[in-house]
């Protein structure tokens, strides 16, 4: 029998895509061809990893899922608008996306290129309209401004580490940035949400999300290598097609998996200080170093 964590991913899909689908609808809709982009980048699929994690670490905290819901939808907005421009090609040039044309494919480049703007926009929007306390909407203000303004430091490295050989430390720079820095930003939402200020928590919960992250996209890269397209979702290949520095490409894809392996249980470990209710974080941190998509 499944335990309730093996339900709490999809419990949360089930809780953020129609708050997502509302939130959009509210929104300014006087340009029709940019709104359907806009849900058509967000309301397609995927994971819901992020929301969840946000999610998971209120729940960590002693908080309710009510308390993360405009946390959980705001990182999502932002990932939603990172994986849009990221895709376009002047980025990595990517045609497909949770099974489907990318957005600019979907509709046009400059239609996928405001969309993204405007994700991102809302997504502190979504913030600033909870009805959490000004102090705790200022914290999340910044913490997901920061994560933001780090995704673009990550993505200008990325770009430009391609065709480079790069050490190890400058791959785990760019990926602590690129991908890092938003599911750092989603679980300190997520006790900012349930009203944690104790630093030691806190500290606690930002050290599993940097190995989570780490462990995130070797997995990633791992899965570009031993992956299938129809289950990614996404192009197989296209790291090697780009030339992208990779873990399995600096480090072989068996010591590549044992990283991935290391850091999963660095993650959980950090979280030992925190006591008997982070069941829902390792079961992410679990699945996300065990999926095959």
């Amino acid at each position: 029998m499944s335990s309730p964590e093996n339900n709490f991913l999809s419990d949360c899909q089930q809780r953020i895509q129609p708050w997502l689908d509302d939130f959009l609808q509210q929104q300014n809709g006087l340009a029709s061809h940019l709104s359907a982009a806009m849900r058509y980048a967000v309301l397609n699929g995927g994971k819901r990893v992020r929301p969840a994690l946000a999610y998971a670490s209120c729940l960590a905290c002693g908080g309710t899922l009510a308390d993360a819901d405009s946390a959980a939808g705001a990182v999502e907005l932002v990932h939603c608008y990172s994986l849009v421009h990221d895709d376009l090609p002047c980025m990595d040039d990517d045609d497909l996306r949770r099974g489907l044309p990318t957005c600019h494919k979907a509709f046009d480049e400059a239609t996928a290129l405001l969309a993204g703007d405007t994700l991102q926009a809302l997504a502190f929007v979504a913030l600033t309209s909870s009805h959490l306390d000004s102090s705790q909407i200022s914290r999340q203000v910044q913490k997901l401004a920061l994560a933001s303004a780090n995704m673009a430091v990550g993505q200008a490295l990325d770009l430009a580490g391609e065709g480079q050989q790069l050490s190890l430390a400058e791959l785990e720079q760019i990926h602590e940035h690129k991908t890092g820095a938003l599911i750092r930003a989603s679980v300190l939402m997520g006790a900012i949400a349930a009203g944690c200020d104790d630093e030691t928590t806190l500290n606690a919960l930002d050290l599993y999300a940097a190995k989570l992250g780490l462990a995130f996209q070797v997995h990633d890269d791992i899965l570009d290598v031993i992956g299938d397209t129809e289950k990614l979702g996404k192009q197989a290949g296209a790291d090697a097609e780009h030339d992208k520095a990779t873990y399995p490409a600096l480090l072989g894809l068996t010591e590549a998996q044992s990283l991935a392996a290391q850091l999963h249980d660095e993650a959980v470990f950090a979280l030992k200080p925190l006591g008997c209710r982070t069941n829902a974080l390792i079961w992410l941190a679990d699945f996300l170093v065990a999926r095959d998509h």
